[in-house]
């Protein structure tokens, strides 16, 4: 094909598209879920944040590490479970205790790692029936991102109550409440999280796509 019919062609055509999940728009994702982490998972002060002390944005991370991160999951979930951990570390000796004499690293604290694995699936989960923004991604991430918390309640926190030695006397009624009282808040605070990351989603998608009509324009 030659002549002007093809210069107008070529003209029309933007080049190859960039993918969607690149190494690049990865390892981004990989960094702004490791500082989302680090910055809640640390309780920042008032003065640092502006905004007073942030939830713990950890549940919600990897839940979306699972669906941004799916091909790399081999190394980014031991790599956000290590940075975790080492938030721990810092924060636990930072108020001058031994990081494995305090409460909250019983044997316990071992199950982190399949409950934060079981948001991950989650992620993953959702990842793989993704159709783009519409209602049938939309149930899908709520059926997930559910599912996902309740099965990270229900290691961590049953591991908690029933293998940490905070608890004196456990009783089934007992766990039951604990486990009830913080499933909601647990819950909501990953729902905002993960809410807002959806709204960041949809909007980056569509800032691509007006780019990608302005680009065919021209």
């Amino acid at each position: 094909m030659h002549g002007p019919l093809s210069a107008r062609m070529g003209a029309c055509n933007p080049g190859p598209k960039p993918r969607m999940n690149s190494n690049a728009q990865r390892a981004t994702l990989f960094a702004l879920l490791a500082v989302l982490m680090v910055t809640t998972r640390f309780n920042l002060p008032a003065s640092i944040t502006h905004f007073g002390p942030l939830p713990d944005a950890s549940w919600a991370v990897f839940f979306m590490g699972g669906f941004y991160l799916r091909r790399w999951t081999a190394w980014a979930f031991p790599a956000l479970m290590g940075l975790a951990v080492l938030v721990d570390y810092v924060v636990i000796t930072g108020q001058g205790v031994n990081f494995w004499a305090h409460y909250c690293t019983s044997a316990a604290y071992w199950f982190l790692l399949p409950a934060y694995f079981s948001l991950w699936l989650g992620g993953m989960l959702l990842r793989r029936h993704y159709t783009g923004t519409d209602g049938r991604t939309l149930s899908v991430l709520v059926a997930s991102l559910l599912g996902a918390v309740l099965a990270c309640q229900l290691l961590s926190q049953g591991s908690f109550y029933w293998l940490s030695d905070s608890v004196v006397d456990p009783t089934l009624s007992g766990w039951w409440k604990n486990f009830s009282d913080w499933l909601l808040p647990y819950l909501g605070t990953t729902a905002i999280y993960v809410g807002l990351g959806v709204i960041v989603h949809v909007g980056v998608l569509q800032l691509a796509r007006l780019q990608a009509r302005t680009g065919s324009q021209h």
